[in-house]
């Protein structure tokens, strides 16, 4: 785990700029629960981070604006009993939702009309419909 945190194929985020922090966890672990620290808190500060570049930092603080408390992204994971499993769950927790912050702005959407046989279609179903329920009438009309 001494490696950095690899977000895309240009960002890898150094294992010197994450903190991890260890507590007990509320999951199973039969008796060891209450022993072991196997829940993991793993924090990015992604404001004052220095590997991240300028452009890639101001899109993702503004997408993960919710989520940041003063500029410091915090992930936590405590689904597994064992602490290592938990670590690796957190970095993959933490690198996905970096990927998804940092990934460049879907292209805008090109306004399209419908076609006319598609409007043809339409009007043809809703005629068709209306006839469906025009000859369920009981009163004769």
């Amino acid at each position: 785990m001494d490696e950095g945190l690899r977000v895309t194929d240009r960002l890898t985020v150094p294992a010197v700029e994450l903190r991890e922090r260890f507590s007990r966890s509320s999951g199973p672990g039969g008796q060891g629960v209450n022993t072991t620290d196997s829940r993991v808190e793993l924090s990015f500060d992604l404001a004052g981070s220095p590997s991240v570049p300028e452009t890639l930092r101001e899109r993702a603080l503004a997408r993960l604006a919710g989520r940041l408390v003063g500029g410091v992204l915090t992930v936590t994971a405590s689904e597994h009993r064992a602490q290592l499993a938990n670590r690796e769950a957190a970095r993959e927790r933490m690198a996905a939702l970096l990927r998804e912050a940092v990934a460049p702005p879907p292209k805008p959407r090109r306004p399209t009309r419908p076609s006319r046989g598609a409007k043809e279609r339409r009007l043809a179903e809703k005629k068709r419909q209306s006839q469906r329920k025009r000859d369920r009438r009981v009163d004769g009309d």
